[in-house]
């Protein structure tokens, strides 16, 4: 077992009486990220002290800085603005027959659902969504849906709602037994558990920042396999092109791109102040580590577990529970729908999704963070 982080709130500006239990929604921005970012808006200030240099500098950073998060190298990783536009980057070049299907699961999140109800609406094919199985066992119901006629599998580490978790080794197998496109969508797991694409082996992976991987909105990452590494991207723009780096004001179109999933980049990709950002928070989660992040979370999410389980609430079965996202159900009852309002008005914040109260602590919760969640909810 990995050993456990001390408390890292003192990195947070998080005031003492309140209980952010809310990773899963939104990450609190360490202090020296927030300075990351001051930093550039003062960049930004002086446009005639930015160089072409800089336009480049930070790019291969951060790349390696997620790279190392995954097992993959800075070449594998290109640089997008949203989940959702990595997933549509995806479907842009997976081909997809007539009479296929892709497999999805019940209540996943949008990103990687609206996508593949295009292009199976597209090409002639299916979509099949695994419904919630029970005891939470959502590994052997998506595999026993992944058949010959199956295209794409694309799916999520663990559902965002609850947490319950899906084997991505086992499954990734299964897809590529069939012939399929194995694309995941680990925006709720990078930077909080360890996730290594070698043992994975997806087609795609991709992952927005502002979740676990402590860092501001409106950018995030899109893992390509290597032989992912020669489509085509949504954008054609100049700054993944081959040589560009030194050809600033050049009037010619050059169409070679940079190597590896370098050619899947957005095209303001050069942010000067989420990239600083981004570059700071991926070097704490470095030093921390995901397996030691995750331990100390999981310590925080089985107090959560016990205590709400003593309550009458419900939560995933153990042998597929993540360690850092848990939900809180009462089969039966439905919750009050202003149950995270009036959480909050007690400084506890969570939040509601589907049928459950998602709860995603981080390292800079404490047990006394835990027990006030737990005791507001008892007086609710």
């Amino acid at each position: 077992m990995s050993e456990l982080l001390p408390c890292q709130r003192a990195l947070f500006d998080i005031p003492h009486d309140v209980a952010y239990v809310n990773c899963a929604y939104l990450s609190p921005l360490m202090r020296s990220v927030a300075a990351a970012g001051h930093e550039g808006v003062d960049r930004k200030v002086h446009p005639w002290q930015i160089t072409r240099r800089e336009f480049y500098a930070e790019l291969d950073d951060v790349r390696a800085g997620f790279a190392g998060l995954i097992g993959a190298t800075a070449g594998d990783v290109a640089i997008v603005p949203s989940s959702s536009y990595a997933a549509a980057t995806a479907a842009a070049n997976i081909k997809l027959a007539s009479g296929q299907t892709v497999v999805v699961i019940e209540g996943e999140h949008g990103s990687n659902v609206r996508i593949w109800h295009h292009l199976a609406r597209d090409s002639g094919a299916s979509v099949i969504t695994v419904g919630r199985p029970a005891g939470d066992d959502w590994t052997s119901a998506v595999l026993a849906a992944i058949t010959s006629r199956t295209g794409i599998v694309a799916l999520p580490p663990l559902h965002w709602t609850d947490g319950s978790t899906l084997d991505l080794v086992a499954i990734g197998a299964r897809a590529r037994e069939v012939g399929a496109a194995f694309v995941v969508d680990a925006t709720q797991a990078v930077g909080a558990v360890p996730v290594d694409v070698r043992a994975l082996k997806p087609d795609f992976l991709m992952c927005s920042a502002y979740k676990w991987l402590l860092s501001p909105y409106s950018i995030g990452f899109l893992y390509a396999a290597p032989h992912r590494q020669s489509g085509r991207p949504l954008e054609q723009h100049s700054f993944n092109r081959l040589g560009a780096k030194q050809s600033e004001g050049a009037t010619d179109y050059p169409e070679p791109f940079e190597p590896g999933a370098r050619r899947y980049d957005v095209g303001e990709r050069s942010n000067f102040i989420l990239l600083p950002m981004l570059k700071v928070a991926l070097g704490q989660l470095k030093a921390g580590g995901p397996a030691r992040i995750g331990a100390t979370i999981a310590a925080l999410t089985a107090r959560i577990a016990d205590a709400a389980v003593s309550r009458g609430f419900t939560v995933p079965d153990a042998r597929h529970r993540s360690p850092h996202i848990i939900g809180l159900t009462r089969p039966g009852q439905p919750l009050p729908r202003d149950l995270a309002q009036r959480l909050a008005a007690r400084k506890v914040y969570v939040s509601i999704r589907g049928p459950a109260i998602r709860v995603s602590p981080h390292v800079y919760n404490t047990e006394a963070d835990i027990d006030r969640l737990i005791a507001a909810l008892g007086e609710i």
